[in-house]
């Protein structure tokens, strides 16, 4: 705990194209060892594939096929493990809030496409995103998993 005072939020910067936050924080996740210039040319390239895919505002598919694999609830993010009488662990479901959804969705997403078969990121990604906003692919299949996981252990609630 600091006692020069609290740090302020700091908001984050928005792309140079398409002057969103959102592009910034994929290409944030996308970035490795620093080279953010690869990842703006990976996610530029994803977009105007996507954009030759769809014939649609490509912006509007990245939201969609965030906003669908954002979880509500989980039991592996922000684990909450509680230890019951007898002595074994139980996984506790806990609610997630939006920022933290948001960045399980980008990360869940990249892990999606990185793990498709394919020629390059960015054709992979530019899949992944299409396939999110239609509500198939890798992430939804997360989501999907983290849910039935809380579902099964929404017993334990209660202990939280």
């Amino acid at each position: 705990m600091s006692r020069r005072g609290t740090a302020e939020k700091r908001t984050a910067k928005s792309d140079p194209i398409f002057r969103n936050r959102l592009v910034n924080m994929v290409v944030n996740r996308i970035m490795k060892d620093g080279k953010k210039s690869l990842a703006y040319q990976i996610l530029y390239r994803a977009v105007k594939k996507i954009q030759q895919k769809t014939e649609t505002n490509p912006l509007l598919v990245l939201r969609q096929a965030i906003r669908r694999v954002t979880p509500n609830i989980g039991v592996n993010i922000g684990v909450k493990t509680r230890r019951n009488k007898k002595g074994s662990t139980r996984k506790v479901p806990i609610e997630i809030g939006s920022k933290q959804g948001r960045a399980l969705a980008i990360r869940w997403l990249l892990e999606a496409s990185q793990k498709r078969p394919g020629r390059n990121m960015a054709f992979k990604l530019s899949s992944e995103l299409v396939d999110a906003a239609k509500g198939s692919g890798g992430a939804i299949r997360k989501k999907e998993a983290t849910h039935r996981m809380a579902e099964a252990n929404r017993a334990l609630a209660h202990f939280r």
